[in-house]
């Protein structure tokens, strides 16, 4: 169900996308609306599940995971019963960042964080190479990330 955001609104979402660990009263200075008003406004967004959670970015290269990859996965059988079975699977993996399932092309395209080539092999084995549904996998390796956003963009 769409929820329809006002002006306020999404001056609320734009400025919490930027920095979610703000005050309340912070927040509501730099969107030009009362403490209360605010307040009422970030719970009804976070009920209606357009704020879907807080979280803190971190660095995972200050944490020695330095290897990104994004890995096609191709099944053998792309049945429902299949596809979520493999979704379940890639979701129990803290590696695993993102899974899309998309079309045309491979069922699935992953997005992968690991400390380095043995544990990518590693994952690999764990996640593809062991099951037996797992078809064809290609594995591209970032070399270098010019772009990473986490803000959704919001209409006006």
């Amino acid at each position: 169900m769409k929820l329809d955001l006002d002006d306020l609104d999404r001056r609320i979402l734009q400025v919490l996308q930027t920095d979610a660990s703000q005050t309340n009263q912070e927040l509501a200075a730099r969107v030009h609306a009362s403490p209360p008003t605010c307040l009422r406004r970030v719970k009804r967004l976070v009920e209606a599940g357009v704020i879907a959670r807080q979280v803190a970015l971190l660095d995972p290269v200050r944490l020695s995971s330095t290897l990104t990859a994004v890995v096609e996965i191709t099944l053998d059988r792309q049945g429902e019963e299949e596809q979520q079975a493999f979704e379940a699977l890639v979701a129990t993996e803290p590696a695993v960042q993102q899974c899309y399932r998309v079309s045309p092309g491979p069922d699935f395209v992953l997005v992968v964080l690991v400390r380095d080539m043995p544990a990518y092999h590693a994952l690999a084995h764990r996640l593809f190479a062991s099951q037996r549904n797992v078809r064809n996998v290609r594995s591209y390796f970032s070399i270098h990330r010019s772009k990473f956003e986490t803000a959704v963009p919001i209409e006006t």
